[in-house]
């Protein structure tokens, strides 16, 4: 989840869900509110804990914390370096999610089409958008962490693409490589909020009306792919914090037109084995989700 997190396009949720634990996710974060405090206080700290699904949680997030630590830098260098094989890689994992993710749903009626519509047409409008440019200043920072953590826990939608589309993605990912403690805390701060409580409307939805919430991911999911598509040319671009200049909107292209706009080969075999790859993954996360559940 962490890794995914990092590449703007690409939602740890949808790690979570194929994965098999987006539901036990959400649910240990909703119950962390108030009553925790009370149970606390009349059972023990043992029993809070075990409430909250504690270990699991802080497992979680210490896996997701090591691995943004850890992969920011790779994945930054591999966005400049070999963006066709990346993208390539994540557009396989996105796709075979989608249909993952589809096949749970029981039935595909109006209700269930008009949602999986909205959240095509969301994910599209987000995907074309040009983007703000925010100043890291504090109050942005804790804005900006509240909306990415929605974002995070949303299959289909990229905590860092929203970010992007703030204009705090560079301040962000320049503060975790430079280990910036004043940003991130201010930034965390505002991912703990968002995240406690976004959690409680989107498990109340799934609950509630899991089909059509699952059909408005699935569009979700849908709309980004454009976002993802390996082959494309930047049309507006700015200046990372690094020096580097960065696409902000870009054109999407078949692979022949990118070779005739860029003159750069345009991968095609190295691409269809990094999608395989992002195919493989998903059926061995599926593989080992249904072995633990049995």
């Amino acid at each position: 989840m962490g890794a995914a997190d990092v590449v703007p396009g690409v939602s740890g949720g949808t790690i979570a869900f194929i994965s098999g634990i987006y539901d036990r996710l959400l649910e240990s974060i909703r119950r962390i509110n108030p009553s925790v405090l009370v149970k606390w206080r009349q059972q023990g700290f043992a029993a809070a804990w075990q409430h909250i699904n504690g270990t699991f949680l802080v497992t979680l997030f210490a896996g997701i914390g090591t691995s943004i630590l850890s992969l920011a830098r790779v994945i930054s260098y591999l966005l400049v370096a070999h963006p066709i094989p990346l993208w390539s890689f994540f557009f396989g994992l996105i796709t075979i999610s989608l249909i993952h993710i589809g096949r749970q749903i029981p039935r595909f009626d109006l209700a269930n089409g008009a949602a999986a519509a909205a959240g095509f047409g969301l994910a599209w409008l987000l995907t074309v958008s040009n983007p703000l440019m925010l100043e890291p200043t504090g109050l942005n920072l804790l804005f900006g962490g509240m909306l990415a953590i929605c974002a995070m826990i949303l299959p289909g939608v990229s905590g860092s693409f929203i970010l992007l589309l703030l204009g705090l993605y560079a301040p962000v990912i320049g503060a975790i490589k430079g280990l910036e403690l004043t940003t991130l805390a201010i930034f965390a701060c505002g991912c703990v909020l968002g995240l406690l409580s976004f959690s409680h409307v989107l498990s109340f939805l799934l609950r509630r009306f899991r089909s059509m919430t699952l059909a408005f991911l699935c569009g979700l999911m849908l709309g980004t792919l454009n976002k993802v598509w390996p082959w494309k040319v930047a049309l507006t671009t700015r200046i990372d914090s690094s020096g580097n200049e960065v696409a902000v909107t870009e054109q999407v292209l078949s692979p022949w037109a990118f070779e005739a706009s860029t003159g750069e080969a345009a991968q095609i075999l190295l691409a269809m084995t990094a999608g395989l790859l992002g195919f493989g993954l998903v059926w061995a996360l599926e593989r080992f989700a249904k072995e633990q559940g049995q």
